[in-house]
Order: structure tokens, then sequence, then C-alpha cells
């Protein structure tokens, strides 16, 4: 008899203040809108699309409203909500309040919430082959800013802003990932192991650095330079997403 895998559950990081938009949007990132939808409204139309209906969100600053705009929307019964009153600290606690989800039992669709994207990454990330995915862009900005996920003879080897590892490449990440249930639950205890350290400043990719440094052969990273992506921290950014990414998004 041929038992189906469980469906992933998607968690949704997205409750953080975006203080680095200065002016240009004074609610929840989240709720930026793009072509009359918010991006709250196109992740959730890309999870239902790829098959995804369990969805679990950490929210904090001004949470009310994402929880408005999803009963708007008409998901209210298949999202549930997590607050984090730690927004203001490192997203890494942002991860951790989801430890319940992370120790469910099945397969994890972890997301930043403020990314403009092509809803064909969410099918990608899901078909790779391989336990846990990070999605890789080949084009990316120079600086400190990207996350980067760096490789050495085809292996991951580190996954920093600024890495310490030697890497004969690296690309920038998405900010998507696809864990195993197992892969799900270790991550839960390095989120643990981080609060009760109280590492509260770290960013959430520093849990996943842990997991990936220890055993980097359970992970992969998927290409999806070709398909239209940005993730929206400063104003110029919500420019790129509405001059080019949006047409792109459009026109698929």
């Amino acid at each position: 008899m041929h038992v189906h895998a469980p469906a992933p559950t998607a968690i949704i990081l997205a409750a953080g203040v975006g203080r680095r938009l200065g002016t240009a949007h004074d609610g929840p990132k989240i709720l930026l809108e793009f072509g009359g939808r918010t991006l709250l409204h196109r992740h959730l139309d890309a999870l239902a699309a790829n098959g995804i209906r369990q969805v679990s969100m950490t929210v904090g600053y001004e949470h009310g409203l994402i929880e408005a705009e999803v009963a708007r929307i008409g998901w209210a019964d298949r999202v549930s909500f997590i607050e984090n009153p730690h927004f203001r600290q490192g997203s890494l606690v942002s991860l951790a309040v989801q430890d319940a989800v992370l120790r469910a039992g099945n397969p994890v669709l972890l997301m930043d919430g403020d990314v403009l994207y092509d809803s064909r990454m969410i099918g990608a990330l899901l078909d790779a082959p391989g336990e846990n995915i990070l999605l890789l862009d080949r084009e990316i900005e120079p600086g400190d800013e990207p996350v980067k996920i760096c490789f050495r003879d085809g292996t991951i080897v580190d996954f920093r802003k600024v890495p310490e590892h030697a890497h004969d490449r690296h690309g920038e990440s998405v900010g998507f990932f696809r864990f195993s249930a197992e892969t799900a639950t270790a991550l839960a205890d390095r989120c643990r192991f981080h609060v009760a350290a109280e590492h509260t400043k770290l960013e959430y990719e520093e849990a996943i650095r842990d997991l990936i440094l220890a055993e980097p052969a359970r992970f992969q990273a998927h290409d999806i330079t070709a398909l239209p992506w940005v993730e929206i921290d400063f104003e110029e950014d919500i420019l790129r997403a509405r001059r080019d990414i949006l047409p792109q998004l459009n026109a698929a």
C-alpha cells in the first residue's frame, strides 16, 4: 500500500516592525500591496496553488491588521497565529515561538513574509529532490546584506551574511526552506538552545546554519535564479518590486 507523505505546514515569519523602510510604510511589511494584493494575499494564493492548506504565522507588530487581512481573504480557518511579544528582538525568537509546529511530526516550509516572488518558487521548493532544501539565486547583490549560501566542491559549507568558512562559490538565499519532520524538530531544539542562552539578537538563519554545519549532506540548494523575486527591506526594494518584479509576475 502506498502511503502519502503528510503535506507540509507553512510557517511564515511576519512579526517585525520593518523599521528600515522608514516612512515608506508604517504597518507590517507583509501588508504592502503590489498590483492590488498584499504580500500576505500573494503568499496564501501561492501556497494554495501548490496544495498547502495549513499555515502558521508568527506575528507581533500590529498583528491585528494581519489577522484582519487573513479573515478578509477567507483564510481564517487555515491560518493559525502565534504571537511573538518580543518582536523587536532577532528573528530567531520569531521562529522559536513556532516550537510546537516544528515538533508536530510533519515536514515544514519556512518562509520570510517580506518577499514578492513568482509562485512557481513554492512548486520548486516542494519538488526539489533532497531531504532539506534551500532556494538559491546565483545573481547576488554585493555586500553584507544578502544571506549567502556558500559551497565548496558542491557541498554547502556556510550560510551567513558574512561567511566564516572558505568556499569556491556562493549565491543568495531567498529565505524559503523545506525541512523534513526530523530536521524541523532539530531546528526547534537549536532555537530552544539559543533562547535559553539568551542569544535573542540572532537572526533565525543562525539556527539553520548550526544544522547545516553539523550535517551538510542532509541539505541541498535548489537554483531558482530564473524566477523573479525581491526581498523588501528598504524603500528602494519597494520601488524595484513595483518597477521590475511585478511586471514579470503579471506576464508569467
